[in-house]
C-alpha cells in the first residue's frame, strides 16, 4: 500500500489551458503581458501531494502565490496529464513540449525561476488532437 501512496502522492503534470480571448494579466513579479486567445501547456511537479497541488490548481479560492495562479484566474483548465516522474523530469518533459511546432513562450521564467528553464508555460495558437 505504501508504493501506491507515493505513485498518487508525487509526480509530475500538465495543465492544459485554455483562454477565449485576449488578456492581459499581470503575472507577480515578472510584470504584466498580453496573452493571446489559445491554448497553453503548464509543466509542474509536486513531490509531495500531487492531487493536493492538482486540487489547487483547479480551485477559483486561493491566494496567489504561483505564477500560473494568475493566469488561471482569467483562463480554464481544460485537462490534466499526470506522470511519475521527479523534478528533474519535469524540466526534461517541459522541454519536449517547447519543441512541439508552434510551441511559443509568452513570458519567461514563468513557473522556472527556480530552474534553467526558459518557461514552463508554452502557447499554442491551435490544439492538435
Amino acid at each position: 500500500m505504501r508504493a501506491k501512496e507515493s505513485i498518487q502522492n508525487k509526480g509530475i503534470y500538465n495543465l492544459i489551458i485554455k483562454l477565449s480571448k485576449d488578456k492581459k494579466i499581470r503575472i507577480g513579479r515578472l510584470g504584466t503581458f498580453v496573452f493571446p486567445e489559445g491554448f497553453y501547456v503548464y509543466t509542474g511537479s509536486a513531490q509531495n501531494c500531487l492531487e493536493k497541488r492538482i486540487n489547487r490548481h483547479l480551485s477559483n479560492i486561493k491566494k496567489f502565490h504561483w505564477h500560473i495562479d494568475y493566469l488561471l484566474s482569467c483562463a480554464k483548465i481544460i485537462e490534466i496529464l499526470r506522470y511519475i516522474g521527479s523534478r528533474t523530469d519535469e524540466c526534461k518533459l517541459n522541454r519536449v513540449i517547447g519543441e512541439v511546432t508552434g510551441a511559443t513562450a509568452i513570458v519567461k521564467k514563468f513557473g522556472s525561476s527556480d530552474c534553467n528553464c526558459i518557461t514552463h508555460l508554452y502557447y499554442f495558437k491551435n490544439i492538435v488532437n
